[in-house]
């Protein structure tokens, strides 16, 4: 191994060897402790320092660093306080998660650090995230992004590389190739002899560097941030190095070849950095016995700190409260003047009222911005906002959620728009792992609106037609909006861009061009968590939401002698509970109608809450009625037998003369 060939002065070269030696010490401990049975797990990063070193140390303060679990020189070299990665490693109060999370699954805004999730992919777009606010900002940074080799075999590593290339993001991938993914070698991860040869196929530039070597790393890396900063785009680096002890230390290395150890135990980056700055006199083995002795000492005192901290104290409220960032209703009026618009001309103006009210709203989605969106949702709004702000995505959909947490990240607003509500399946990990989670687990939130055209009677078929909110209202930290009007879709999407938390917003595409109402031509808002009394009577009630409201004023209207409240939800989370309690206790009957198939819904839950809580007051058994528990077909008479509104008139009356 080469070092001194690359102009670093001896200064540097002194500070290296030492942010390489604290996380060793530090790792070493560890190891004691986890033997003594006082920690619970710990994953080791030994024999991998040179790369979390180099590169942090070639970043600035400012640039935001995405680790993963083997990168504790990335948390010192940013000079984290030691107390609290112990406390946070214990589930203590003075870590940085209250207890929800282990190791370094936590982020840090003070320390511009974003650490990893357990599913690993979506921390890509997460980088491209803060690096596309960067860039629109204007600001001349880089973010850096980690991975192992085991994590380029994710779908969501190739999607960001490709977005990231397409839109010229300063992201530097940082690939540690470090020979296993948990017991898999490299052989069966990937059939090509570099990972830095796939840059080629994004169009992007590529390199590779001895992991080992810190002196490499860091004037490479220093070398292409300096350049990035000037010419923003994306680099992947892959790091040659070996990972010299288990996935976690209960995995052990029994699957290891033993030559295999012993040949990467000889090119350990500490001890041959150390060796050879005590050859060339740079250091003696006086300041390497001092440089212990200070860090051993800061080790077990911030140790004693966080052992000393009692447990956390589990209190239900608290962790309810925290579930999202609080947020302040602003009311806006309507203003008097009104036009009868269509429900997807609402949404519009909605979203393009908002647009002009927040400077730094980005909204990405596919065929969004020349073409205006399949629903011609954002015609126009190229033109009026620009290519920064209006965003054509290739056909990525995990990737963009990802990214739209990014944007958060750097307090910028996003709005994505799935082309239909289908396809947030292919989306959805980001969504129920990352966007609903992060705020509970450290405090970040995620300013996050993910429009949803869903819903069936356009025969569409299994892939075009799905209103599947249950998957979405059954996420602790996820916000829900269903609007079934014009007017409470306008000022609903209002109210959930200035929601500081993740919204889903369901629009029925039936609905668009179908369901005409005056609205105010302003902006405007509408609280979340409060349903709408459309009819009122003392016989039944009925609850619903999106179409099964217009069906339900359609048998209504078609059987007078019907004396029924109808509430209709428009917020599924929060859930106006409160209202549907009220006009059972008048009633003493519910029907609850839902587009949805029946299993696992919406309905089920309000019937559940209502039976729990208002037992007493019923008259009858609590109806669900929703669609069939199958997928949604196409032809007109198959779908129209799925769809519910045609039982909903028997069984409403039937439920009347119990």
């Amino acid at each position: 191994m080469q070092f001194n060939k690359l102009g670093i002065d001896k200064d540097t070269q002194v500070a290296l060897y030492q942010r390489m030696l604290k996380p060793r010490l530090i790792e070493e401990k560890m190891l004691l402790l986890l033997r003594q049975g006082k920690i619970s797990k710990w994953f080791s990063g030994m024999g991998q320092e040179a790369i979390n070193i180099g590169v942090a140390s070639a970043l600035t303060a400012e640039e935001f660093i995405l680790p993963m679990h083997r990168n504790l020189g990335v948390f010192t070299t940013r000079d984290i306080p030691l107390h609290r990665l112990f406390a946070q490693w214990q589930g203590k109060a003075g870590g940085f998660t209250k207890g929800r999370d282990r190791s370094f699954h936590f982020g840090s805004q003070e320390f511009k650090v974003v650490g990893m999730i357990s599913h690993l992919g979506p921390q890509m777009g997460v980088a491209n995230g803060i690096a596309l606010a960067e860039l629109i900002q204007g600001e001349k940074k880089v973010t850096a992004v980690f991975t192992g080799e085991g994590g380029t075999s994710e779908g969501d590593f190739h999607e960001a590389l490709n977005l990231a290339s397409v839109w010229s993001l300063p992201v530097l991938f940082c690939i540690e190739n470090n020979g296993y993914a948990l017991s898999t070698p490299t052989k069966e991860q990937y059939n090509c002899e570099h990972l830095a040869d796939r840059a080629v196929g994004y169009g992007m530039e590529s390199h590779i560097l001895d992991g080992n070597n810190v002196e490499e790393v860091y004037t490479k890396v220093s070398e292409l941030c300096k350049s990035i900063r000037e010419n923003p785009r994306p680099v992947m680096i892959e790091f040659k190095t070996f990972r010299m002890r288990g996935h976690e230390e209960a995995s052990g290395t029994k699957y290891v070849p033993e030559e295999l150890l012993n040949t990467w135990e000889k090119k350990d980056p500490l001890v041959t950095y150390e060796n050879y700055l005590l050859k060339e006199k740079i250091l003696n083995n006086e300041m390497i016995n001092s440089f212990k002795e200070e860090y051993q000492a800061e080790i077990d005192q911030h140790l004693k700190i966080a052992f000393d901290q009692p447990p956390i104290v589990s209190d239900a409220n608290t962790e309810i409260n925290d579930l999202y960032k609080e947020s302040n209703y602003e009311e806006v009026a309507p203003n008097s003047e009104t036009a009868n618009i269509r429900l997807v001309d609402a949404i519009s103006e909605g979203l393009r009222q908002s647009m002009e009210k927040h400077g730094d709203l980005v909204i990405m989605g596919q065929d969004i911005a020349d073409y205006g969106g399949v629903f011609k949702v954002t015609e126009g709004f190229l033109d009026q906002f620009g290519k920064d702000r209006v965003r054509n995505t290739p056909i990525c959909e995990s990737i963009i959620v990802s990214m739209a947490m990014g944007l958060s990240i750097r307090q910028t607003k996003a709005v994505v728009e799935m082309q239909f509500a289908d396809f947030v399946s292919t989306g959805f990990n980001p969504i129920v792992n990352y966007l609903a989670k992060v705020h509970y687990r450290w405090g970040q939130n995620a300013d996050v609106v993910i429009r949803m055209p869903c819903g069936a009677g356009v025969g569409a078929g299994p892939f075009h037609s799905q209103t599947n909110e249950a998957w979405f209202t059954k996420t602790p930290g996820l916000k829900v909006v269903y609007p079934a009007f014009p007017y409470d879709a306008k000022g609903l999407l209002a109210t959930a861009i200035n929601d500081p938390n993740p919204v889903l917003f369901f629009e029925h595409k039936a609905l668009y061009r179908s369901k005409y109402q005056e609205v105010p031509t302003a902006y405007y808002t509408l609280p979340f968590g409060e349903a709408a009394l459309l009819r009122q009577g003392e016989e039944i009630t009925i609850v619903t939401y999106g179409m099964g409201v217009h069906w339900a004023l359609e048998v209504l209207d078609s059987h007078p002698n019907v004396k029924a409240d109808l509430l209709d939800l428009r917020t599924l989370q929060p859930l106006d509970m409160k209202a549907v309690y009220q006009s059972v206790k008048k009633t003493g009957k519910v029907i609850i109608l839902q587009e949805d198939s029946l299993f696992g819904g919406v309905a089920s839950d309000i019937s559940a809450m209502v039976m729990e809580n208002c037992f007493e007051y019923l008259d009858a058994p609590v109806k669900r009625v929703a669609s069939l528990d199958t997928p949604i077909p196409f032809a007109k008479n198959l779908e129209d037998t799925y769809l519910p509104k045609s039982r909903f008139a028997s069984e409403l009356l039937t439920l009347l003369k119990y």
